[in-house]
């Protein structure tokens, strides 16, 4: 539970300092390397990703709201398209809960479409965290008061059970969560 609160409180819906800080030093009391605190880090900070994911369907809609016709996909985008999501099952659920984002991202920005991937891939490249506590820290952060990113917990959380989390861990993920302190700024 330790990477758990260390990634809600290290939230960006969070982002408490010194409760950021208390968990690091938890965690490494617990015996946690900081391998793992760093990958914790990267994976809470793919979070960030959520206003992108609204905002670029809200901005599809809305422009179709106004007349403007939806952009068939040039050969770069197609390409892009293809090769980045693939056929990957976690591309096809995360569709099914947000479902026009990468659409809508694509048309809007093929360097951020591309630049989405890279960046959410960087901690499923290295291993010093196991992907089901991945999951579990996501959801927790997901399921943050400060958040409550619904389609983003409903994904984690399936995930997790997919890896083998029982109700315990998530029972005990959703009280971290549950417990995050709001946003208290950052000044320096």
């Amino acid at each position: 539970m330790a990477l758990i609160t260390l990634g809600v409180h290290a939230s960006v819906s969070t982002l408490d300092p010194a409760g950021t800080e208390d968990a690091i030093r938890t965690a490494l009391d617990a015996g946690v390397t900081p391998a793992q605190i760093h990958e914790t880090l990267v994976v809470v900070s793919g979070l960030g990703v959520h206003t992108l994911m609204v905002g670029s369907r809200q901005l599809s809609a809305v422009l179709r709201e106004r007349g403007a016709p939806e952009a068939p996909p040039d050969e770069a985008r197609a390409a892009l398209r293809a090769r980045l999501p693939g056929d990957s099952p976690f591309w096809r659920e995360f569709e099914r809960e947000v479902p026009g984002f990468l659409d809508a991202l694509l048309e809007h920005s093929p360097e951020a479409y591309e630049a989405f991937f890279a960046y959410c891939a960087v901690p499923w490249r290295t291993s010093a965290v196991s992907a089901q506590v991945k999951e579990l820290v996501a959801m927790a952060c997901d399921a943050t008061p400060t958040h409550r990113f619904l389609p983003g917990m409903r994904l984690h959380l399936a995930n997790a059970v997919r890896l083998g989390a029982g109700r315990g861990a998530i029972r005990t993920t959703l009280k971290v969560a549950g417990h995050a302190p709001f946003h208290p700024g950052v000044r320096s």
